[in-house]
């Protein structure tokens, strides 16, 4: 499972021009679901992204979370993070979930993530999706659930 996180100050997702999702300071998380996903890729990655501490505290400093500085998360369905461009010019998208099990899973994620106590707004699954946002910082960052994974460097 792979989430690509933008600290907003405020974000929104409309279908066809009406918005479906909208919140004020915050993430912008586009999360991605892999064809080899478990639930344990689902449990690692929601933690991950209540708990990471990239908003600032009194001094400037990156510690302080979503949860920490009462923030929203808004949540869009995003396949695309699983393209693979090695070859040719056209992406492939075999590592991404099949779709009717990939809805499961990100419904799953969405539910675990407004159990966290967080306000969380959606987008719509597999729709054609416009996303407005203001970046904060900027801070971009990609979690990759593979990663819990492999040894961090010593």
């Amino acid at each position: 499972m792979r989430a690509l996180l933008q600290r907003v100050s405020s974000a929104s997702v409309s279908v066809d021009n009406v918005i479906t999702g909208q919140i004020g300071g915050g993430f912008l998380v586009f999360l991605g679901v892999g064809k080899s996903d478990t639930q344990e890729d689902l449990e690692y990655l929601v933690d991950k992204v209540i708990n990471l501490r990239v908003f600032p505290d009194e001094h400037g400093k990156f510690d302080r979370s979503v949860q920490d500085v009462g923030g929203e998360i808004l949540l869009v369905s995003q396949f695309t993070l699983y393209a693979d461009t090695r070859k040719g010019r056209r992406p492939g998208f075999s590592d991404a979930m099949p779709v009717n099990e990939a809805k499961e899973l990100f419904i799953e994620a969405t539910e675990a993530f407004r159990n966290s106590g967080v306000n969380i707004e959606t987008g719509v699954f597999q729709a054609d999706m416009s996303v407005s946002l203001v970046n904060e910082g900027p801070v971009t960052l990609l979690i990759d659930s593979v990663d819990r994974l492999k040894p961090r460097n010593v």
